[in-house]
């Protein structure tokens, strides 16, 4: 598949490997986060029991990828940077993040050119979020 089928219909959800293989990412991510230093600050912003956070990124990365929507009737509508605006996110957090991120998509039986394009496309809400949050100040 080249990269630019990815985000296509449910492209990006079939490479990532489904429900199941976006589980996976998510929970080497959370796994990721309570290892690195650089991640402290963005670790200590979630609940010690990680459970709902790994529920709610794999529900949010399934419809986010193409594939089932369930997170809005689970958990309801969720708009990324509002719904983080509460929080301190500079640029040194988004960053930690996205480390957190693209080690976690490194451990994965993804196709090269699918982790390039879904760290990319993570960038974007992740820039937001701060964009927002440096906007309210």
């Amino acid at each position: 598949m080249t990269t630019s089928q990815y985000g296509v219909e449910d492209a990006s959800f079939q490479a990532a490997g489904g429900e199941a293989g976006i589980l996976k990412l998510v929970e080497a991510f959370y796994r990721h986060m309570d290892q690195r230093s650089d991640a402290r600050v963005i670790r200590a912003m979630h609940p010690d029991n990680l459970t709902m956070s790994i529920d709610k990124l794999t529900l949010f990365l399934c419809g986010w990828t193409g594939g089932p929507r369930r997170y809005g009737k689970k958990y309801g509508p969720i708009a990324i940077p509002s719904a983080h605006a509460h929080l301190p996110i500079t640029e040194v957090e988004k960053d930690a993040w996205l480390a957190c991120m693209q080690a976690a998509l490194q451990e994965q039986d993804y196709p090269p050119a699918f982790k390039i394009y879904l760290l990319t496309q993570l960038t974007v809400p992740a820039s937001r979020i701060v964009q927002v949050r440096q906007n309210r100040r």
